[in-house]
């Protein structure tokens, strides 16, 4: 359902303000198909998460006029921690006063408070009005959260790592695509000028053919600015306060069930543990191998193979269980490899005939020969996606029908390469077989790594929610 009040109505002030808590449903949608709204309606976005991510991209949702921001949704109220040097709050009372702060000094209404909040993402699901959701949660909460949403009718930016498994992120792709909603996944280093040149020059064959790719990434557990005692391994007795009665379940949701231990559960902590996340591999995976698939034109289908896989996972028991270092290679069928390793300057580098290299990453484009970076693209030649802004192309796509830079199904692929490898990782093998028009493990250790593809759901949560 879409709001009818007009740009123009709102920014002019105190009607549209008034009027905008008052959301009425049109009407117009089904519960499993949403409805795009008309160019001179404004788009009713609720976020499902603010913490880290979240307060990241509020900006962009905040500063678009064709937005309204209307709910904030967190199992926490509020807490400090949060940011990549803990330097943020976190929670719904911080988000609700962060939209409300914007809008009243936007419309000079100090006493202006339109957005609500919620602890229980399927009460913000059931707003009247409500047209699209942000998910900024942990991993282990997108896909149930991206299902429900889809069944909603609702359309969807999700953070990246997509999913926890390949199962999760192929029962994403079947949800979307049936609700027939616009989805964005949050991997805006598609939405970044440098990365669309290096694709670009490598699908326009500038580097001849491909000798060789190198990705790096990050190793070891970053503690994000926390203090020890903020990372104890000693569980609490009882959930922090500003969980309440029953936030804390919430926040675990379909993981398994267990105390509160700082060092799992304060902002940011959980990527290094598998219940609810992929430690660096999917968490920088999912930026970089997006970038490789987009370069090799490979956005619909895969690799064949991961092969030489090594790390130093610890045991599945330890509170941080995911690699903290590791290395492994990744093979396409027309014999295309790429050496991936926390060993190697993070970003990607794409290596040609007779010496040609490119090495893109955030804020840098470096290639050899350096006048290879001033060749322009010719008219015949291979033009990918420009978006500009992430958060605005998603907006853009809702209004307009159009597929986003980075929908489901791409993102989906990309991050299948991280659990691939992570699936290898956890078994003991060296190589990992894949038929990606299939979508199946194949060879020795395919049945083991068959018990992997879907993570594992607790506490009645299901892929398959009856809304």
């Amino acid at each position: 359902m879409t709001t009818s009040l007009s740009r123009r109505r709102f920014l002019s002030g105190a009607s549209a303000l008034a009027a905008f808590p008052s959301l009425l449903p049109s009407g117009c949608a089904s519960a499993r198909h949403a409805r795009r709204p008309l160019p001179s309606q404004r788009l009713a976005v609720g976020f499902i998460g603010y913490g880290t991510m979240g307060h990241d991209n509020m900006g962009n949702f905040l500063n678009n006029d064709q937005v309204q921001v209307v709910a904030v949704c967190d199992p926490n109220r509020e807490c400090p921690l949060y940011g990549y040097s803990a330097e943020r709050l976190g929670g719904r009372e911080p988000g609700v006063r962060r939209v409300n702060e914007h809008y009243a000094q936007q419309a000079a209404r100090p006493a202006f408070k339109g957005c609500k909040a919620y602890s229980d993402f399927r009460e913000l699901l059931d707003m009247p009005g409500l047209d699209a959701v942000v998910i900024a949660t942990p991993d282990h909460w997108h896909a149930v959260q991206t299902i429900w949403a889809a069944r909603k009718g609702k359309h969807i930016y999700c953070q990246k790592p997509m999913s926890l498994s390949i199962g999760q992120g192929q029962a994403m792709v079947r949800e979307v695509a049936k609700a027939g909603v616009t989805f964005q996944v949050g991997s805006q280093q598609r939405s970044d000028n440098y990365f669309r040149m290096a694709c670009e020059f490598v699908r326009n064959g500038r580097l001849g053919k491909l000798q060789r790719i190198e990705i790096g990434m990050p190793g070891g557990y970053t503690p994000w600015g926390k203090k020890p005692e903020d990372l104890t391994e000693t569980p609490l007795a009882q959930p922090p306060e500003y969980f309440g009665a029953s936030g804390f379940d919430l926040w675990l949701g379909p993981a398994r069930q267990r105390p509160f231990t700082p060092a799992l559960h304060r902002p940011l902590a959980w990527r290094w543990n598998l219940d609810y996340s992929g430690g660096q591999i999917t968490d920088w995976g999912a930026h970089h191998f997006d970038i490789m698939q987009w370069a090799l034109g490979m956005d619909a289908s895969g690799p064949v193979a991961v092969e030489n896989l090594s790390s130093d996972l610890p045991s599945p028991d330890k509170v941080y269980n995911t690699a903290a270092h590791y290395s492994f290679e990744v093979v396409y069928a027309d014999g295309t490899r790429c050496f991936v390793s926390d060993t190697f300057d993070n970003g990607i580098r794409f290596v040609g005939e007779g010496g040609k290299e490119i090495f893109v990453t955030r804020g840098k484009l470096v290639t050899k020969p350096e006048s290879l970076v001033r060749e322009k693209l010719q008219p015949g030649e291979t033009h990918l996606y420009v978006s500009g802004q992430h958060e605005k192309n998603f907006v853009e796509c809702v209004f307009s029908g159009r597929e986003t830079i980075t929908p489901c199904a791409v993102g989906h692929r990309s991050i299948t390469i991280a659990h691939l490898a992570n699936a290898g990782l956890r078994l003991g093998l060296k190589q990992l077989r894949w038929n990606p028009a299939a979508e199946a493990f194949v060879g020795s250790g395919a049945d083991a790594a068959e018990g992997l593809r879907l993570a594992p759901l607790h506490n009645a949560w299901t892929l398959d929610p009856n809304v």
